[in-house]
């Protein structure tokens, strides 16, 4: 075997549930940056940064304890499947077959299927194997989703593995096979606050995303089907713009969501390549974020359901647009658009989702 120029992870207990021990990993580099990652659905449970002074700042929202992360509401951290984000009614046709999932989100009263279920992938223990080479530390988690699963067909073989490197790049690669048709969409669904405070507004919060159209929504919060080019609304963040400018803006689309909620057209780039698609950016620190993708759309959300009722690291708490999520990804329902990039697993294929954070 190769020999490693980094050491494995440290490992430690995280927590018990179902009588099952959960794992709790910590990586770090040469930066001073440490990630901490868990068995418990391969959630990102925390990533700090060292300030000027070479304190470790807090960069994610997260629960003060293990309970708080086995009831994960917000889905902080959380690697969330088999299909992140909604499904119109929970239901979707697949092969001349019709399938109804669990409806456990109700936007404005109307119900849909959220983030593979209640008992999605977020809630499950993973497999954890540390890992450690050139110069990284790493963990690979596994998980067998079975058929039938919160009603998706096929047997599902899921691998989601973390990297760090001293280049400050936490990397999260989710691969996926099956054994029969399936719809596949695995999310990280990491909520970010660079100013190191996760109660203050990320409304002084930079952002770019580099898209000219985004996917509008019906008030079920589902995509209509419609691409609209963002050129003249608040939806254009190809220039980098304060975050408050579009949430205290009178934009439609952003009133009725309370927010930004929306999912992003990516740019075209060559197949299977990861890109440059997203720069958040915090002036008063100058902390930046840089997310890199090879996914064809990114769901940029401002944490307009946080309430403030969340016990947090810290003594926080949360308030609604304490946190903003960057979850790159296939578009929002899918299953039932056939106009959008195909989102359905075939036996015999691999389903990849790359994303990169880089942390400056």
């Amino acid at each position: 075997m190769p020999q490693s120029s980094s050491p494995l992870p440290h490992a430690s207990l995280h927590g018990t549930t179902n009588g099952q021990d959960i794992q709790l990993f910590t990586l770090a580099n040469s930066q001073g940056m440490t990630v901490q990652v868990s068995e418990l659905g391969a959630h990102l449970i925390s990533v700090t940064l060292p300030d000027k002074s070479g304190k470790p700042v807090e960069m994610t929202l997260g629960h003060d304890s293990f309970e708080g992360w086995c009831n994960n509401g917000p889905y902080l951290g959380a690697t969330v499947g088999r299909f992140g984000n909604r499904i119109k009614d929970g239901k979707f046709s697949l092969d001349g077959e019709d399938y109804t999932l669990a409806t456990n989100n109700f936007p404005n009263d109307i119900p849909c299927h959220l983030h593979g279920g209640p008992n999605g992938f977020h809630t499950q223990k993973w497999h954890g194997t540390p890992l450690a080479g050139n110069g990284k530390q790493g963990v690979r988690f596994t998980l067998i989703s079975p058929h039938g699963e919160e009603e998706y067909p096929g047997n599902l073989l899921v691998t989601v593995t973390y990297w760090l490197n001293d280049q400050n790049e936490l990397s999260w690669l989710a691969e996926a096979s099956t054994d029969q048709a399936t719809p596949v969409n695995i999310i990280n669904h990491t909520y970010w606050n660079l100013s190191g405070n996760m109660d203050n507004s990320i409304a002084d919060h930079e952002i770019q995303i580099l898209s000219d159209q985004f996917l509008p929504k019906d008030k079920g919060m589902i995509p209509t089907g419609e691409f609209r080019d963002v050129a003249g609304t608040p939806m254009d963040l190809n220039t980098s713009k304060l975050m408050r400018e579009g949430l205290e803006s009178d934009y439609d689309r952003i009133t009725t969501s309370g927010g930004y909620d929306h999912c992003w057209v990516l740019n075209s780039h060559p197949e299977k390549s990861t890109r440059l698609c997203a720069i958040a950016h915090h002036p008063a620190t100058q902390r930046t974020l840089k997310i890199l993708t090879d996914q064809p759309g990114i769901q940029f959300y401002t944490g307009n359901f946080l309430d403030g009722t969340i016990q947090g690291r810290d003594g926080c708490s949360f308030p609604p647009q304490s946190g903003f999520c960057l979850e790159t990804q296939a578009f929002p329902d899918a299953p039932n658009h056939p106009e959008f990039p195909s989102c359905i697993l075939q036996p015999g294929e691999t389903y990849q989702h790359h994303l990169i954070f880089k942390l400056s």
